[in-house]
């Protein structure tokens, strides 16, 4: 069997001791086609990022480069422009046929957090290898926000495959014309091309901008900060913003994405040739993200922005990623948004969650 491994084959994966951790996997952990990573006990603040590289340990990287660590146990701030690497709860024993991704979760790329895993031997950011057995770590940076952790929190995330999963344009523009992946014409070129929407709908905010000098935010705390004292929005009625150096940007794809679910997807950056700036923080789309949101009429992709060297324009219906479908193995037991803590279906333009409703 082939294709991303569903929540009721991970459950048999944590069985036969493929993942493991300690403490225990959590149910509230395994999501409808990946499983939540939780941070440990200790931080190690670093004086760069690293990879491990081949044939070596992330240890013994760390006696390298640790400046100096730091004891989560009652909670602790990850200051914001430092780098961090925390060893997770989780371990694997993967079989030879297994390989594995990771990526942040949704709120962690709206904090602008860079997230990403790193493991023993690895050469490539939040890449697991076939047959990989050893400790996972977090390398965290956050870059707009410090922001208060503590262990157990679950900021990045992991998925499974077996075999070749990832679908062809071919088998792309097939399964699009049997159910509909996004409203409007599709753009296939290597996934599914999807741009930004730049055109107000009431009012004329069409995004939010970071503030360069915030407080603390405490990720444990939901709904609770007033979006002002953290964002300013971003308005237009040319349907079109100029993009500043170094800032980050929350703005929303133009298309309503589905997501079938006997497939997954993750969102990709475009190529680097459109412009000075990136999609950051690719992203996993789970099984039925989009799928049953306002009849079936799919949901809005957010994306989170960062400007490179140069001021860029920006303009309304431009391409900025693309999102690349793969198979599932099975279709999950449980979808998103069917019955689980799923904080963005049927979104538009969202914040993460931990600010109230409302906007800046």
């Amino acid at each position: 069997m082939t294709g991303i491994i569903p929540s009721q084959h991970l459950r048999s994966m944590i069985d036969r001791g493929e993942i493991a951790a300690t403490p225990g996997i959590t149910p509230e952990q395994i999501q409808p086609a990946s499983l939540d990573l939780r941070l440990g006990t200790v931080a190690y603040r670093v004086r760069a990022s690293f990879l491990a590289g081949d044939g070596r340990t992330v240890e013994d990287r760390l006696k390298e480069f640790e400046m100096h660590r730091i004891d989560l146990t009652e909670g602790a701030v990850l200051e914001k422009g430092c780098v961090y690497v925390v060893p997770l709860m989780e371990r694997l024993n993967l079989p030879g046929a297994v390989q594995a991704v990771a990526n942040a979760k949704s709120s962690t790329g709206r904090l602008d957090l860079l997230t990403r895993a790193i493991a023993d031997g690895g050469t490539e950011f939040d890449r697991i290898p076939s047959g990989y057995q050893g400790p996972l770590y977090a390398e965290i940076c956050p870059r707009s926000f410090s922001v208060l952790v503590r262990p157990g929190m679950r900021l990045n995330q992991i998925r499974f495959r077996a075999g070749r999963a990832r679908l062809s344009d071919k088998e792309l523009r097939e399964l699009h014309n049997r159910t509909p992946l996004v409203n409007g014409h599709p753009v296939i070129e290597d996934g599914m091309g999807f741009s930004v929407d730049l055109k107000p709908g009431d009012g004329d905010i069409v995004g939010y901008r970071a503030k360069p000098h915030t407080g603390v935010i405490d990720l444990d705390l939901i709904n609770h900060y007033d979006p002002a004292d953290f964002w300013d929005a971003v308005r237009t009625r040319k349907e079109r913003i100029i993009l500043d150096p170094g800032a980050f940007y929350i703005l929303v794809s133009q298309e309503a994405v589905t997501i079938p679910p006997d497939h997954a997807a993750e969102m990709a950056p475009y190529v680097a040739m459109v412009g000075e700036f990136r999609v950051h923080y690719a992203g996993f789309f789970d099984p039925g993200f989009g799928h049953d949101a306002a009849g079936g009429a799919g949901s809005r992709g957010v994306l989170e922005v960062r400007c490179h060297e140069a001021p860029f324009v920006l303009e309304h219906g431009q391409v900025v990623g693309r999102l690349v479908y793969e198979r599932m193995m099975a279709e999950p037991e449980t979808l998103y948004g069917a019955g689980i803590a799923s904080n963005y279906q049927g979104q538009g333009l969202k914040l993460a969650k931990h600010f109230k409703a409302g906007g800046a």
